[in-house]
């Protein structure tokens, strides 16, 4: 069974959209997170609310659905609620804060264009992920020379030119200075294949 795809309709500051391949056959947990996030619309409306070009660009908190918001970049999804890992029926319930456990299986490097989960610490991931621009092995989990460990679960398959606008974006206002200025905001995220 091929790993579904995720198709992100962006509007705003970058118009378009780009495909994502979640690796679903080595992250199951943490790809069925994301998964499970994009069927019920989570992503829906939120804008992306960090770009910092030649790293990484973060979305996922629910706080940015005002792009303005002063606690963008914080939230989560809600706590205790259960997804299911894709294609069996085993069911894994988030934490009371709507966190996931650390999934430091697949040994996948944070290289340009994967897809890797937020976090703050170990077992702090949820729903905030980002895009690496460029490689990144010093958020690689398997680093042993750095406390970063941020596991990927995706790749940008298609529309990378649309992610290089999103890079590329004016950044800077009151708001934030890493934030997109005019915002870039997802429109959809659904499961095309």
């Amino acid at each position: 069974m091929a790993n579904p795809r995720v198709l992100f309709e962006l509007e705003g500051a970058v118009r378009g959209s780009f495909q994502v391949e979640a690796f679903v056959d080595q992250m199951p947990l943490t790809a069925s997170n994301f998964l499970d996030l994009v069927q019920k619309g989570f992503y829906d409306g939120i804008h992306i609310h960090r770009v910092l070009r030649a790293f990484v660009g973060q979305f996922g908190c629910p706080h940015s659905r005002d792009p303005d918001h002063p606690a963008a970049g914080t939230g989560g999804p809600q706590g205790g609620t259960s997804f299911t890992i894709w294609g069996t029926d085993q069911v894994v319930t988030r934490d009371a804060n709507g966190k996931i456990p650390d999934e430091h299986t697949a040994r996948i490097p944070n290289t340009e264009m994967t897809l890797s989960m937020a976090n703050r610490g170990p077992n702090t991931g949820g729903s905030q992920v980002f895009i690496n621009f460029k490689a990144n092995p010093h958020l690689d989990w398997f680093n042993t020379s750095t406390p970063s460990a941020h596991p990927v679960f995706g790749v940008v398959r298609e529309g990378l030119d649309v992610v290089r606008a999103v890079e590329n974006a004016a950044t800077g206002a009151a708001s934030g200075r890493d934030r997109p200025n005019p915002p870039i905001m997802i429109r959809r995220a659904s499961i095309v294949q």
